[in-house]
């Protein structure tokens, strides 16, 4: 595996490459990264992944400085999986010169959910994947339904800007518990990471009680959000949503069998963990 940390080598190493498949990450790499990367092998070649903790995305009382950093266990777990190529930038090679040029969600999309509760973190997000893909320029690039609001607005940005990217959302990876796979639950306790499964337990009873024929979201929304403050959680929000928009369901919506998706994020001790189910 080459990793590479300039623009211009990376284009060199890369040129010609028609099929290239990209999974970007921020490092700190788990089992549910690698299995982005075995994805990636079956819809392109070669597989390239980059590591990049983009400070852009981060609010000024988030955890820049603190997060995860681990980069030789990285790099050993990428080359077991056959990875081409690292692209591992350091922030001058990305932002030689202060990113005055943004990348902007529309506000019905990048202001609700994630968006209301980390503002400025989706323009990070679009604004570093869209200069990713500039220097990667892939055929295909990955990335984990975990994160679906994510998912969802690079898929619309790529559209929307004719990209020639296709973007494949990739299943969460979870453990055996149910605990959404993330490199943030290595802040959890141990008594944390034996609660932290209650956060998908609450989906899939909120999903129950929707395929059941529940007609009252928010009533739902509700009751779950005190159910875990009950537990000791901090929920910042559980909502249900249509998945095409991420738009809250109307009655009508609701009575033609809108496909949806319940959203929840909330803080357990420090740590802040997000999950999603469809239903």
């Amino acid at each position: 595996m080459k990793i590479i940390s300039s623009i211009e080598e990376l284009r060199d190493q890369l040129r010609g490459q028609l099929r290239t498949a990209f999974v970007p990450t921020m490092g700190n790499l788990h089992e549910g990264h690698l299995s982005l990367m075995r994805l990636a092998r079956r819809h392109g070649d070669p597989v390239v992944a980059s590591i990049f903790v983009n400070r852009l995305q981060f609010g000024p009382n988030e955890d820049f400085d603190k997060y995860p950093r681990t980069f030789q266990d990285d790099v050993k777990k990428l080359e077991k999986e056959g990875v081409y190529v690292l692209f591992a930038p350091t922030e001058k090679d990305m932002y030689p010169e202060p990113q005055e040029y943004r990348v902007r969600p529309p506000d019905g999309l990048g202001n609700t959910l994630e968006g209301e509760f980390r503002p400025g973190f989706f323009e990070g997000v679009c604004t570093v994947v869209t200069k990713l893909f500039s220097c990667v320029q892939p055929r295909v690039a990955v990335f984990g339904k975990k994160d679906y609001q994510q998912l969802m607005i690079v898929r619309n940005m790529a559209r929307q800007f004719a990209l020639p990217t296709e973007i494949i959302g990739a299943e969460t990876f979870r453990a055996e518990d149910g605990l959404a796979l993330s490199s943030r639950n290595g802040y959890l306790s141990d008594t944390e990471r034996a609660e932290a499964p209650a956060l998908f337990q609450s989906l899939n009873q909120v999903a129950g009680e929707m395929r059941a024929g529940h007609r009252d979201p928010l009533a739902l929304e509700h009751g779950a959000m005190e159910g875990l403050a009950a537990r000791g959680w901090k929920p910042d929000y559980i909502s249900i949503r249509k998945r095409i928009d991420l738009q809250a369901p109307t009655s009508a919506d609701l009575e033609r069998g809108e496909p949806l998706v319940v959203l929840a994020a909330a803080k357990l001790g420090s740590t802040r963990l997000i999950d999603n189910l469809e239903i």
